[in-house]
């Protein structure tokens, strides 16, 4: 029998379709994306799962205490079974009973090398924004355990990115969303394989270029990836 996952989104979704699409490769996965929860009526995400034929849910977070918040994810986290957890670009504090009830079961994947640019506020642009800001030469997604504070959960993977000469924003977002594609299904895999057989979750080591997809997306990574595994 599949574990059932649950994926938190609270935009586009994309990084949901990644896990969707590495899912439809596996031969016999021990587990499969069953619910998709956003705090955003409107979210690309949940029409993502529309036509994929996955369950969906809003779970309206504005204004509600966190005691609310809380009992109503449980209650839908209950019905649907979900064994694990993927949050893909969901922008809520995850309530602490929550956190809880999934510990070491709940994974988040942030767009720079924690603990750096990291916590309350930091995400999406603002993150790439910081990160040439600071003139660091590194970046890139890092997937995390989630407790209950922003990004400070204990680091399962992790994918350094070149920061180039020139890069705006934008352009450092798109090559390390590139990397977020390709490393988190892997990552969501990797851990539900390890629950789904009853054993306890540990880090993800990537195994180098020769995992990486037939796609143009993994070709373009590919040449862009030194033997350190440092994406260009």
């Amino acid at each position: 029998m599949s574990l059932p996952v649950a994926v938190f989104a609270s935009g586009s979704g994309s990084n949901l379709q990644a896990i969707l699409d590495h899912h439809a490769t596996l031969d016999a996965p021990p587990w499969r994306v069953q619910l998709v929860i956003s705090d955003q009526e409107d979210a690309r995400a949940l029409r993502r799962a529309h036509r994929s034929g996955i369950r969906s849910r809003f779970l309206p977070v504005a204004g509600r205490s966190s005691g609310d918040v809380a009992a109503e994810t449980l209650d839908i986290l209950s019905s649907a079974d979900i064994g694990f957890i993927a949050l893909a670009g969901y922008l809520r504090l995850i309530p602490a009973d929550v956190v809880e009830a999934f510990r070491e079961r709940m994974v988040n994947i942030h767009p720079a090398l924690l603990p750096a640019f990291g916590g309350k506020g930091m995400y999406g642009m603002r993150v790439h924004e910081a990160v040439l800001a600071s003139g660091a030469r590194l970046t890139g997604p890092t997937v995390h355990f989630v407790d209950e504070e922003y990004d400070r959960g204990p680091i399962v993977a992790q994918w350094p990115v070149s920061v180039r000469a020139g890069d705006d924003p934008h352009a450092l977002a798109a090559r390390v969303l590139r990397v977020e594609h390709l490393l988190y299904p892997r990552v969501v895999d990797h851990l539900s394989r390890a629950l789904a057989r009853g054993r306890r979750p540990t880090p993800f080591s990537p195994p180098g270029t020769a995992f990486l997809a037939k796609s143009q997306a993994g070709a373009d990574v590919a040449r862009s990836i030194s033997a350190g595994f440092t994406g260009d």
